[in-house]
């Protein structure tokens, strides 16, 4: 662990005495060895929480309440992600004006990490809907706890010249962590306690790790800004017209998103009533598809984000992406068998891959008051990510009905958000 002399030397801010009181920290160089670690942390973070999202929860639905199993599983997962909507920039907010003496971001790393295990807890032992509601929000905000001192860590550790690569490497952690929880969920499907709480306590493990080798700045008490009534509500909102290239990126990742809401939560129920998927086999087709867009996310996001840098351009990458995943949509939409759709699947991968590293790179570049801020910013970033899970799963009920119950129609209406959102990044003119 990083010793108390050590962790001086990077205390944030700097002291008056420093001679440059208002003067970021400079950021070195990371080495293999730190990112390898801090993309476990963001993996074991994503086994923990998207198979619920993929399966998980579909299944407990389907135990508690079958006969209303859709309507069910819309109210959890858009209730979840509201508090999600709301918990990433408020803990954001806190990790930038904590003053312990463990650091800035670690406290709520592991914080984060030992919450979402006590709310999996309660979602797996949950015996009715208002119970299984309860243990979710608390696992989201939780887990967004730690997100957001997760992408913290990304904007105070990470130099400008290794962010396209390291975001990369962070992306890849995203289909493992699909991959491996998809897998534990099929491995211990006789054991519901076990398909929730042993991904999280993997998760509680990598971000232990993190947590002893981070050389995490330390906040003076004195220099701790204020928090009130204006602070809290400025955790939730940046001027658009005061930061524009923000506001653009925003919204790029909100319209990505949102397509990918209504696949994740839609998977299941598209397999079995589209094509026709018996519902004991749904957890292995989900796995399998899982397993063919991780593989494709985690070899073109590292390749996507590696080749940003060298070419020092973002915005192609961002947007081209985007439009390759409308299109991997529409080929879902339109399968004809599982294997169209595994194909759509994997280019999807491709795409999200290739954005996700990019579009992290773009918006840190962009990113207002990173020297101050940070971490509060990017969780307002983030909620460009939640807040799509609480709003889909609202609104696609009214397009099924509205489409006599056609998911074609609803991965056609995905499909054109995604659209939107390749649009939506031109504008940005602080980043090529």
């Amino acid at each position: 662990m990083i010793d108390d002399k050590a962790e001086a030397a990077v205390r944030w801010p700097p002291s008056q005495a420093d001679g440059h009181a208002d003067a970021a920290p400079r950021v070195r160089r990371v080495g293999w060895p730190f990112i390898v670690i801090y993309g476990l942390a963001y993996t074991g973070l994503w086994m923990a929480l998207l198979p619920p999202i993929l399966v998980g929860l579909a299944m407990r639905v389907r135990e508690i309440v079958p006969a209303h199993a859709a309507g069910s599983l819309s109210l959890v997962v858009g209730v979840g992600a509201l508090i999600a909507l709301f918990g990433n920039p408020f803990f954001g907010r806190l990790s930038d004006r904590t003053s312990s003496r463990f650091g800035m971001r670690r406290p709520w790393l592991v914080a984060g990490a030992l919450g979402g295990m006590a709310g999996l807890a309660v979602v797996a032992t949950a015996a009715s809907v208002p119970q299984l509601l309860l243990g979710w929000c608390v696992t989201q905000l939780a887990c967004n706890a730690q997100l957001a001192a997760l992408a913290a860590i990304f904007a105070d550790q990470i130099p400008a010249a290794q962010r396209g690569t390291v975001s990369g490497i962070v992306n890849v952690s995203l289909p493992l962590g699909m991959t491996g929880g998809t897998f534990l969920v099929e491995a211990l499907a006789d054991s519901t306690l076990a398909v929730f709480l042993v991904p999280a306590a993997i998760a509680l493990a990598c971000a232990l790790a993190l947590a002893w080798v981070l050389p995490d700045h330390r906040l003076a008490a004195v220099r701790r800004p204020p928090y009130g009534w204006r602070e809290f509500l400025g955790s939730f909102w940046i001027s658009p017209l005061r930061f524009p290239d923000f506001a653009w990126a925003w919204s790029s990742r909100f319209l990505l998103y949102a397509g990918v809401a209504l696949l994740m939560t839609y998977q299941e129920f598209y397999l079995i009533r589209q094509l026709g998927c018996p519902p004991d086999e749904a957890p292995r087709w989900i796995f399998l598809s899982t397993l063919v867009q991780s593989c494709t996310v985690a070899v073109f996001g590292a390749l996507g984000g590696a080749l940003s840098d060298a070419l020092g351009r973002r915005k192609v990458f961002v947007s081209g992406a985007a439009l390759v995943y409308a299109l991997a949509l529409l080929m879902i939409a339109f399968a004809a068998s599982y294997s169209w759709f595994l194909a759509g699947m994997a280019m999807a991968g491709i795409a999200q891959g290739v954005y996700l590293a990019a579009d992290l790179a773009l918006v840190t570049d962009v990113l207002p008051e990173r020297e101050t801020h940070a971490a509060r910013n990017l969780g307002i970033f983030n909620i460009a990510s939640v807040l799509p899970q609480s709003l889909m799963p609202a609104v696609a009920p009214g397009i099924l009905l509205a489409s006599g119950g056609s998911y074609e129609a609803l991965f056609v209406a995905a499909a054109v958000l995604v659209a939107l959102g390749a649009w939506a990044i031109l504008p940005v003119q602080g980043v090529r």
